[in-house]
């Protein structure tokens, strides 16, 4: 396989994973009070948006760089 066929299959992987998911989610503990020996800690839930034009790019630009690879490889 050519170098552009694994990177567009690579990049369609990711284009479906971000339309599907959205947006990366995690859990971040924060300190709320620290007196002495009493603390306090809090989780928060966080998320970083993927916005769905990111997706949809990474997925028109693998699906060309397959479509590239395919064409150079019969030539």
């Amino acid at each position: 396989m050519k170098l552009a066929t694994i990177l567009g299959i690579a990049l369609i992987i990711l284009g479906v994973v971000a339309l599907a998911y959205r947006g990366i989610t995690y859990t971040e503990r924060e300190k709320i009070v620290d007196i002495g020996p009493l603390q306090a800690t809090a989780d928060r839930e966080k998320t970083i948006p993927l916005p769905p034009i990111l997706g949809g790019l990474s997925l028109v630009g693998g699906v060309a760089l397959v479509i590239v690879g395919t064409l150079k490889s019969r030539s």
